[in-house]
């Protein structure tokens, strides 16, 4: 398997071997003696999610302030830019985003440690992710960051959009907090308010 640590170095890229002939393809899509070599972290999964998207459709930025969550997040089906936010108060990189391009044919995975908000726009016609997380979802500790916030400066690729206007989101990411107003939240967590 081939990774990359992008520019935080916690968020990894991950590409397996992939065997492929005229028949199709195999893959391994998780080995968790590789994946702790590569991100150094011990897997422990609890859940796996399935999420199928429209083309426009934007989820995220969503993180947990109790039970975060680590996400390993794949795509076997369209393409996504998928987004991670560093929240956690006592990062270097706290506020700092990295993305990657993850689709069913580059079959690459991003490892989305805990402490870290995510979030995903739809290029395709329809998109299908599924995720490992390494705790469980917890909707009362559950937040959301606004995906546009000008604090935050996130590079959503909207020049390659292939709609016109604003993404698709739920109502809940429709009233997602402003990046100040979730770090107030994260910092009195944290006892730092």
């Amino acid at each position: 398997m081939r990774y990359e640590k992008l520019a935080i170095p916690d968020v990894v890229l991950l590409a397996p071997r992939v065997f492929g002939d005229d028949r199709g393809f195999f893959m391994e899509s998780f080995n968790q003696r590789v994946f702790e070599d590569v991100t150094g972290v011990p897997a422990t999964f609890v859940q796996d999610n399935h999420s199928r998207s429209s083309r426009g459709v934007l989820r995220g930025l969503h993180f947990q302030l109790h039970q975060p969550q680590g996400k390993l997040v794949r795509v076997v089906a369209g393409e996504v830019l998928d987004v991670a936010v560093d929240v956690r108060p006592r990062s270097a990189t706290l506020g700092h985003w990295v993305s990657a391009r993850l689709s069913a044919d580059n079959h690459r995975q991003l490892w989305v440690p805990p402490g870290f908000a995510h979030g995903f726009v739809v290029f395709s016609d329809v998109a299908e992710l599924l995720y490992k997380t390494s705790d469980y979802y917890a909707p009362e500790y559950e937040r959301a960051i606004r995906w546009d916030d000008p604090a935050l400066s996130i590079d959503w690729c909207r020049d390659q959009w292939a709609w016109s206007g604003e993404p698709t989101l739920s109502r809940k990411d429709q009233d997602a907090l402003s990046w100040h107003a979730a770090l107030r939240e994260i910092r009195a967590v944290d006892g730092r308010a």
